[in-house]
């Protein structure tokens, strides 16, 4: 087996033939949904930067939980220290 072929993980010939039937496959279903292939590289760059950007829009809305939760939990947990350290 030369390096060619262990690269490729069978013949060259066999691999040609199987690229260019799987490519016929997929330009005639891109053809019959109208799609390019810039298309498809813009919808997942577009799917990408929307969960970037949802991903940091969950993260502000992450933060401002912590915040509106601490307004409460911290001053009770202060309080409820304070009353512990009296009665010690």
């Amino acid at each position: 087996m030369n390096a060619l072929t262990r690269f490729l993980g069978d013949s060259p010939l066999r691999v040609l033939i199987k690229l260019v039937l799987i490519s016929l496959v997929v330009g005639y279903i891109m053809h019959v949904f109208g799609w390019t292939p810039a298309d498809i590289y813009y919808g997942i760059r577009n799917a990408i930067l929307d969960l970037w950007h949802a991903g940091f829009d969950a993260l502000g809305r992450f933060a401002g939980y912590i915040l509106i939760g601490g307004a409460v939990v911290v001053p009770v947990f202060l309080i409820a220290r304070l009353l512990a350290y009296r009665r010690d």
